[in-house]
């Protein structure tokens, strides 16, 4: 039996795992439930859940009032079988356990990002299956229990939103499908409803021009143009107008997001979803946009115009929410970057990356390889359209400039739109300046003054405080002088209208007047723009009570805003209901709350923060801020390894601006102790989110700041701290073997390391196998040393390392133990990432021995898993190995669907180099059905686009190397192959441990045996012996193999001395007869040219 189901896409009701409803009666209980599951499996704060069920006004009583109405909730659902109530009771709130996706609107939610994600990426047929899936779970009016609350309107509105844009997913996807009829009719109802989306009017343009309707499509486009310039006064985008100039000119009707990777349908086996849109779309608002509708009508236009946009203004003046309104209009995927918490001089490159979800690194990339931050977004833009919104640049406003040259230099189909108190000064750049609101003439009535953008905001804030305040004759002067006196800023006006949720009008007039006469000696208008900003933040605070100012200052500690936890964790506020008086500060204007988190616009924090200097508090708050996050950070780290691993890095997700914020602070501060441990605690989970070059970048910054000995008793974590810095490979990681290395730490504690991921890091820095013997064996199996103590996760991971050492030494049944013994150990602790590293050996494993049915199901498990880490790079990369699978298995219809979606998610991911090997796998596929030119293409592809030192590109390389052979070789260009072959193994000779060195001695040695020439393939293999003398080769056994089937063809008679002469051969002899080359006398077995 499944479990319970909820829905709030309507009216709000359970359902029973046997599909019965449960009645939860009275519409108080219902509201409640509604707002608990918004937030399914989460704590919703107590302040929260008393807003959204009484609005602005709560009763006297309400927090015991709400306490009754969860203990009868408790009783209305009780846990199945005995278990606890779903609703659960914590320090800051409640929470409904339950599956987010046991709830209808967090699955429409998850279908309609898969069905858009499928679109994005040319899956049309998956992504109307998914988008009508998810618009299935509708029965009317979502969130209809909380109607009559400003909250639940507001979260309404958020999901009717999703649902047209999800509905315009559907239309999109249907309008590409060659069988279905184009929704003439349901288009015209959707425009008739929203006559000002454009995407549903350009969507009815084509499905009239489709259906064979062209006259009614340019009648439809006149329409569009005609209602968008008498409302908005504004043309129709570039978009709609190219469509338009396409159906005049009767040629092929202009996609609306094009994508160049033809990407080959999903297959039935396939359980992933293909990398979409940014996930970081313009943050949500809870107050209606007021006042700058002619700013947003400019600021469409520009951007339809020129590919760089700045906002431009002093502060307070509304940059960001029109960057935000703006942006939300476009029909462009847009990503929005909030730098403010980015500290100056830092690399906005990793700010940029982060916002659009693209990973420095997968989770099995090898610790000596990384890629510079620019770099990999560079080519995660390269061939996208996008608007990304680098919101507050000014305090880095020369790395944004850089960065935004370089992006737009690189791709094309990019735009940016940047808000910054002083223009960026790029060739190109079209300046949109934002001042006040405009304000009436004095001296106005209450009719004509309210159609001026200042005074409607005003009113507009002033209602949400105080829903019976009216502008009439008696209070527009006030509202007027208020307003003139503000210079219309945006931000100014909203902080004096919260006020009158306790002061009228006229007293904030006078206030107000006093303030700034005393500022600016008389003359009301004297003041600078930025100064009547700071008097007005200056008298807005000083209206606070000494509480309310104590908790603003301090809440300026934190960097990314903070929860209801960690604000009373770091603030505290002593005799004093914190909670209280963070409510006030919200109705005050000063803070502002969304996702449950409290924040601070910049300008006040800002100001906050001169007074907390001033207070004599910084230090000691600075201290309390970078204890807490530590703890959280230490708190957390033992989860990443188990079952709960996602959700703690989620919620390091979170705190990341906060808690690298503590690390830097502790670095400047000289307080190595905190530093260090904040470095080791932090090191697994910048590992599981590919954050190498941020976390080596401030572990390197600690380094600098320490000697050369560990601060006492902080071995362990320096040596951690070393291993870190080292991984953007601007650093030694200290010394491999002896005295000094990780691994004679590790050996020195004889106990196991406080932070396990050391282990792993150690191993990686000791580097591959020399000699037969490898110091990860030593570092993963001292169990008798003490180093591993009784951790199942610190054994599962010895065995992973002994498994993968002794696969690397050709020892594939030993190899194989240990390798379940890991995952079986990674899969009762619930690590997803140890179980993907394990799962992907053992489908090199069965693939190996032709069991390719387990390695397929192999495969799924580890694609799953790296879907919940949230890694597309990792997908890309196994969804490629798959490939190979299906390739081996004879499966080239399914082989060629992973190879395509492998290259699509590359691109999305930013990844040229594992875009590439998917490239060579669909060249594969292609020389196999005897396409050649085809395969020949791709493998150019593939070529051009292996970047420079990357990890995996310089493989990719030569494994093209070896395809143009075997394309050539079945050509029957011989001369070609030959040569392709030699490049191949000549390169491979120095990286003895790649594949391909097996793969183009074959080749070799199968044109050479075609021809009849049998002595000079045995001396051939006999010169590949002498070159690898004194290696260790992982491929030996293929090498072995060959050679002894090449024996068992020609006899030993005719085998043994042609190929003990060439393993006779020095070095150098061995590589020039390899390559060609002139060489020794026996050259004349037929290989390269005599000796003139």
């Amino acid at each position: 039996m499944g479990a319970m189901r909820f829905g709030i896409l309507g009216p709000t009701r359970v359902l029973l795992p046997d599909g019965r409803h449960l009645p939860v009666g009275g519409a108080r209980l219902r509201a409640l439930l509604a707002l608990l599951l918004v937030d399914a499996g989460r704590v919703v704060p107590v302040p929260r859940l008393i807003d959204g069920l009484y609005g602005d006004e709560p009763p006297r009583g309400a927090a015991n009032a709400l306490q009754s109405q969860v203990s009868r909730l408790r009783q209305a659902l009780p846990g199945d079988d005995g278990t606890p109530p779903l609703v659960e009771f914590h320090q800051t709130g409640y929470r409904l356990a339950v599956d987010p996706d046991q709830v209808d609107a967090h699955r429409f939610t998850r279908l309609a990002a898969a069905g858009h994600r499928a679109l994005a990426a040319g899956h049309r047929q998956d992504a109307a299956a998914l988008l009508h899936e998810a618009l299935d779970l509708w029965q009317g009016q979502p969130l209809v229990d909380l109607a009559d609350t400003p909250t639940g309107r507001a979260l309404a509105a958020r999901l009717e939103e999703a649902r047209l844009a999800a509905l315009e997913d559907r239309i999109e996807a249907e309008l590409g499908l060659p069988t279905a009829a184009p929704p003439v009719g349901e288009l015209r109802e959707l425009v008739a409803t929203h006559p000002l989306r454009e995407r549903l009017r350009g969507q009815l343009i084509r499905a009239l021009h489709t259906a064979g309707r062209t006259a009614e499509a340019l009648a439809a486009y006149e329409d569009t143009r005609r209602t968008l310039a008498d409302e908005l006064g504004t043309d129709p985008s570039a978009e709609l107008a190219a469509l338009h100039l396409a159906i005049l000119r009767a040629g092929e009707l202009p996609h609306p997001h094009p994508t160049d990777e033809p990407v080959p349908a999903r297959t039935a086996h396939d359980t992933t979803a293909p990398a979409g849109p940014p996930r970081n779309r313009p943050p949500g608002q809870l107050t209606s946009f007021v006042g700058r509708e002619e700013e947003l009508r400019r600021v469409g236009k520009l951007l339809g115009e020129a590919r760089l946009v700045t906002l431009h203004g002093p502060g307070g003046a509304g940059k960001t929410r029109l960057a935000i309104e703006a942006s939300s209009r476009q029909e462009l995927d847009v990503c929005f970057v909030e730098l403010a918490p980015v500290l100056p001089g830092a690399n906005v490159a990793q700010a940029v990356l982060s916002a659009l979800g693209v990973r420095e690194a997968g989770l099995r990339t090898p610790a000596d390889h990384h890629q510079d931050a620019a770099d990999r977004l560079v080519a995660a833009l390269t061939d996208r359209r996008l608007l990304l919104v680098l919101d507050n640049c000014e305090h880095v406003v020369t790395e944004s400039a850089t960065l935004a040259g370089r992006l737009l230099g690189t791709s094309p189909g990019l735009r940016i739109l940047t808000t910054s108190r002083e223009p960026l000064r790029l060739t190109g750049e079209v300046l949109c300046p934002i001042s006040g609101l405009a304000l009436p003439p004095q001296r106005s009535g209450p009719d004509a003054a309210g159609d001026y953008p200042a005074v409607r905001l005003f009113l507009d804030r002033a209602t949400d405080v105080s829903p019976d305040f009216r502008l009439d004759a008696g209070n527009v002067d006030a509202v007027l002088r208020i307003c003139r006196t503000l210079d219309g800023l945006p931000l100014a006006i909203e902080l004096a209208a919260a006020r009158l949720r306790a002061l009228p009008v006229a007293e904030i007039d006078a206030r107000l007047d006093d303030r700034f006469r005393l500022l600016s000696r008389g003359s009301r208008t004297a003041l600078p723009r930025h100064q009547t900003l700071r008097a007005a933040v200056e008298w807005s605070w000083d209206l606070l009570d000494p509480a309310e100012r104590l908790l603003a200052q301090r809440l300026t500690v934190f960097t990314g805003g903070a929860t209801l936890a960690s604000a009373e964790g770091v603030c505290g506020l002593p005799g004093h209901d914190l909670v209280e008086v963070l409510t006030s500060l919200v109705e005050k204007s000063l803070v502002e709350v969304g996702d449950g988190r409290y924040r601070m616009l910049d300008t006040i924090r800002a100001y906050g923060a001169q007074r907390l200097v001033e207070a004599g508090e910084e230090k000691s708050l600075r201290q309390a801020h970078a204890e807490y996050f530590l703890d959280l950070a230490r708190t957390a780290d033992p989860y990443l390894r188990r079952t709960e691993q996602v959700e703690w890095l989620r919620q390091l997700d979170a705190e990341r601006d906060n808690l690298h914020t503590a690390l830097r602070r502790s670095i400047h501060a000289t307080d190595p102790t905190t530093a260090l441990r904040l470095v080791s605690a932090l090191s697994f989970y910048w590992w599981l989110r590919g954050l190498r070059g941020e976390g080596a970048a401030l572990a390197g910054e600690l380094l600098g700041r320490l000697g050369p000995q560990p601060p006492p008793d902080l071995a362990e974590e320096y040596v951690l701290c070393r291993l870190n810095a080292a991984l953007d490979g601007s650093r030694d990681a200290g010394p491999r073997v002896g005295p000094g290395s990780a691994q004679w730490l590790l050996r020195d504690l004889g106990r196991p390391p406080r932070q396990p991921f050391l282990l792993f890091l150690s191993a990686m820095a000791s580097g591959p196998p020399e000699d037969g013997t490898t110091e990860i064996v030593l570092a993963m199996n001292e169990a008798d040393a003490g180093m591993l103590g009784g951790d199942g996760w610190a054994r599962a991971l010895a065995s992973i390392g002994l498994g993968v050492t002794l696969l690397f030494e050709g020892e594939p049944t030993a190899a194989e133990v240990e390798l379940t013994r890991a995952l079986h150990g990674f899969r009762e602790l619930g690590d997803r990432w140890g179980t993907v590293l394990a799962l992907a050996s053992m489908v090199e494993l069965a693939d190996g021995r032709g069991d390719h049915s387990t390695a397929l199901a192999s495969m799924a498990e580890a694609l799953r898993l790296a879907e919940e880490l949230d890694s597309t790079v990792d997908l890309s990369d196994l969804l490629r190995i798959r490939g190979d699978v299906r390739v081996h298995a004879g499966d080239l219809t399914g082989a060629y669907a992973d190879y395509g979606r492998a290259a699509e998610l590359a691109r999305q991911a930013g990844a040229p180099e594992m875009r590439a090997a998917a490239r060579l796998g669909l060249a594969e596929v292609a020389r196999l059905r005897g396409d050649l030119i085809q395969a020949r293409e791709l493998c150019d592809a593939a070529l051009a686009e292996c970047p420079q030192g990357w990890f995996g590109a310089a493989g990719t390389r030569l494994d093209v190397l070896v395809a143009l052979g075997r394309i050539a070789e079945a050509s029957d260009d011989v001369p070609a192959a030959r040569d392709w072959y030699r490049a191949a193994l000549t390169s491979t000779l120095g990286m003895p441990s790649l594949p391909p060195l097996g793969h183009a001695v074959e080749g070799l040695v199968r044109l050479e045996l075609a021809r009849g020439n049998r002595e000079p393939a045995a001396l051939l293999l006999g010169a590949v012996t002498a070159a690898l003398r004194g290696a260790t080769v992982a491929n030996s056994a293929q090498l072995v193999r060959l050679a002894e089937s090449t024996r068992s063809t020609l006899g030993p008679a005719t085998y043994d001395p042609p190929f003990a002469q060439g393993a006779a051969l020095t070095t150098p002899q061995a590589l020039n007869l390899i390559a060609g080359k002139e060489g020794p006398p026996v050259i004349a077995f037929g290989i390269g040219r005599a000796p003139s």
